[in-house]
C-alpha cells in the first residue's frame, strides 16, 4: 500500500500572518510536519500544497515536493476538503497512484511519530477515514450553554440532567494532528463524516492547534518543555 503525506499550507493566514513559515524552535512551522513525515518508513512521499511561493521555497528546502494550489482553493472560505481532492487529482494526473492519503497540518507541530503511525494503523478495511481527537475542556452535557436573543440560557445537551462532570458522557475535541483516509473516499465524498470514521486520542500536550499568536506562544512553551524536561 502506497502512502503519501500532504501538508496544506496557504499563504493568507489572518489569525497569525505568515504562521506556516514562522520559526518554532529555530525551524519553520511547516518543516516540523515535513521532517516528521520523512522519518516514517510507512510514508512513501511528502508533498506540500500551497498558493504561496515563500511557503513553496521553504517546503522544497526541507525536502518536500510542492503542489501549487489554485487561488480559489486558498481563500478563507474554501473548504480544505477541496484542496485535498485537488492534491489527489494532481497526483493521479501525473501518474502517481497511491492508496492512503495522510494530512499532517503544519498547525500541530508537537505530534509524535507514534501519533501518526497509530492513525495509519487504525485505517482498517471497515474504515474510510481516521481523525485525531483530544479530551475536551468543556462538556455540552454539563458546562456548555447556548443563549437566545433574550439572554435565556440553557445547557447544550441533556436538558441539564447531569449534575457532576464525572457523570457526563466523555466528549472530545477534533485536533489537527493527523488525518488518514482512503483516496477513493475523499474523491467520492464531500466531508469527513460522510464515511465510517475512527479516531485516535492524542494527549493534550501534543494536540496544540496553532491558529493565532496566543496559540503559538503556548506551543513554544510546550516545545521548550519537551526539549528540556525537568530533572
Amino acid at each position: 500500500m502506497t502512502t503519501y503525506a500532504f501538508i496544506f499550507a496557504r499563504g493568507g493566514s489572518k489569525g497569525l500572518p505568515g504562521k506556516n513559515i514562522r520559526e518554532l524552535g529555530g525551524i519553520p512551522l511547516i518543516a516540523h510536519s515535513i521532517l516528521l513525515a520523512k522519518q516514517l518508513p510507512a510514508i512513501d512521499g511528502v508533498f506540500v500544497s500551497t498558493d504561496c511561493e515563500n511557503i513553496a521555497t521553504v517546503a522544497r528546502n526541507y525536502g518536500a515536493d510542492v503542489i501549487m494550489r489554485p487561488p480559489e482553493l486558498a481563500t478563507d472560505s474554501a473548504p480544505e476538503w477541496l484542496a485535498w481532492q485537488h492534491a489527489i487529482k494532481h497526483m493521479f494526473a501525473n501518474g502517481r497512484q497511491f492508496d492512503l492519503f495522510l494530512s499532517l497540518p503544519s498547525t500541530s507541530p508537537l505530534r509524535s511519530a507514534e501519533d501518526v503511525n497509530n492513525c495509519i494503523e487504525s485505517l482498517d478495511s471497515e474504515t474510510d477515514i481516521v481523525i485525531t481527537v483530544t479530551p475536551a475542556a468543556r462538556n455540552p452535557y454539563f458546562n456548555m450553554v447556548v443563549r437566545d436573543n433574550l439572554n435565556e440560557t440553557r445547557i447544550v445537551l441533556g436538558a441539564g440532567g447531569t449534575v457532576r462532570r464525572q457523570d457526563a458522557p466523555e466528549v472530545f475535541d477534533i485536533t489537527t494532528v493527523a488525518y488518514a483516509a482512503r483516496t477513493a473516499f475523499i474523491l467520492n465524498h464531500d466531508k469527513i463524516f460522510d464515511g465510517r470514521v475512527k479516531s485516535v486520542v492524542i494527549p493534550k500536550c501534543r494536540a496544540v492547534d496553532i491558529d493565532d499568536a496566543l496559540d503559538f506562544q503556548f506551543a513554544e512553551l510546550l516545545y521548550q518543555h519537551a526539549a528540556n524536561p525537568p530533572q
